[in-house]
């Protein structure tokens, strides 16, 4: 069962607006990169040796690809361990506070608020679960089965990664000198909303109402271009898909009114804004200036509250989101992917 401990974090943090740890954390440090080799070195500072050796591990083509969507216990494809990293059900409490600072010091306010309500949302699916789950099924969800990782020696001027996950969560921070790179990483929500102490949580809800709203400002011939053809049931490019690429679909954003663009800008920066605000401030000027190549893609019902996958590609961002499973009204199982063309990982800064 979640401890009421872990409610009243999720709920502090969700429901005031990710205030006090993640603000108060990212504060005194003087640079994004600088926050987090602090808070990297912090955490492992907590752990013995056995628990470093697995908490921090070299970082290689190989490593930096065990992530995925799928629950602790399923099993993974050949060679693939559960993930990288140590998880919070084997930490102390002190060891998880510091396991939480560093994800707090890598992300912004409002992304780690997001992860945390995609945790408790987890947690909520782990006790629903765990009285109908046979005795000996492996299959996990909740709290405990978040792992965090630092891939590499934390610093302000060679790469490394901090990667967090379980299911419905993988959040992979490329650090490369003054540079951080969210991509690729993978948010999903099961349930897409559950209460805490009377207040409704959506760790998604957002993303599908600015959406909605979005395609909903289209006139008819920019519907006529932006809405497939086809039923789109996952994502194209999710786990498991790194160096893939699809043709461009949808309709071109240098078609939209001044309006238009400035609410897929807002579409868009619930990724991007996921990354600490300094990236993602660099990022989001990237998108700017790339928006006259970049698509709006639509599959399904334009009515808020039915299911619909919607996709924003471009040389910048490539973005989808997905409701799970059949049916316009499948709304209570999202999974969601964000890349950066050619820069995953931080390709761009050199490879590894």
């Amino acid at each position: 069962m979640v401890t009421r401990t872990w409610k009243l974090l999720v709920f502090a943090i969700v429901a005031c607006g990710a205030i006090g740890t993640a603000r108060s954390i990212q504060a005194p440090a003087p640079d994004a990169t600088a926050r987090a080799v602090k808070a990297a070195e912090a955490f492992l500072s907590t752990l013995d040796e056995r628990q470093r050796a697995k908490a921090n591990i070299g970082l290689n083509e190989q490593t930096r690809i065990v992530w995925s969507n799928l629950p602790t216990g399923t099993r993974m494809q050949v060679g693939a361990t559960e993930r990288n990293g140590l998880k919070l059900g084997d930490m102390t409490p002190p060891q998880e506070k510091a396991a939480l600072a560093l994800l707090a010091a890598t992300l912004s306010a409002e992304g780690y608020e997001k992860a945390l309500a995609v945790v408790g949302a987890d947690q909520v699916l782990e006790e629903q679960s765990a009285p109908k789950r046979a005795p000996t099924q492996a299959i996990r969800f909740g709290r405990g089965e978040y792992y965090l990782a630092i891939l590499g020696k934390a610093s302000t001027t060679e790469k490394w990664m901090m990667q967090f996950g379980g299911h419905h969560l993988a959040i992979n921070v490329t650090f490369a000198g003054g540079q951080q790179v969210l991509a690729p990483t993978h948010t999903g929500a099961q349930p897409a909303s559950y209460s805490i102490t009377g207040k409704t949580i959506r760790p998604l809800g957002d993303e599908n109402d600015k959406a909605f709203a979005l395609v909903n400002a289209l006139n008819a011939e920019q519907q006529k271009q932006a809405i497939l053809d086809v039923q789109v049931r996952n994502l194209v490019l999710g786990p498991g898909t790194d160096g893939k690429t699809i043709q461009p679909e949808g309709v071109r954003a240098s078609a939209f009114t001044g309006p238009q663009r400035t609410m897929l800008l807002d579409l868009a920066r619930e990724w991007v804004g996921i990354l600490g605000n300094e990236a993602a401030a660099a990022k989001m000027k990237e998108l700017e200036g790339s928006l006259p190549d970049t698509y709006f893609a639509w599959a399904g019902p334009t009515t808020n509250g039915k299911g619909a996958y919607f996709r924003i590609q471009g040389p910048a961002v490539f973005i989808e989101y997905a409701p799970q499973g059949q049916g316009d009204n499948n709304t209570d199982h999202i999974h969601t992917i964000y890349r950066e063309p050619a820069n995953d990982y931080a390709a761009k800064a050199g490879q590894q």
